[in-house]
């Protein structure tokens, strides 16, 4: 299993920005995600279902508040 590591915000961003990153919501509900949805950010459910056309090298960034 990868390694689980916390990053700052600034730097999650500019992966972000950059392509080299998702950022996608932890929480279940999508309502409590819609409330605090980040730019570019995904939905659980938005996750699941692009999770078969995401590439394994991708970096998945979650992200709660």
């Amino acid at each position: 299993m990868a390694e689980v590591k916390r990053i700052q915000v600034q730097e999650a961003r500019r992966k972000v920005q950059d392509g080299e990153a998702l950022f996608v919501c932890a929480y279940d509900s999508e309502e409590m995600c819609g409330g605090i949805r980040l730019e570019k950010g995904l939905t659980m459910g938005e996750f699941n279902a692009r999770l078969p056309e995401i590439p394994k090298e991708k970096e998945i960034i979650f992200y709660c508040n």
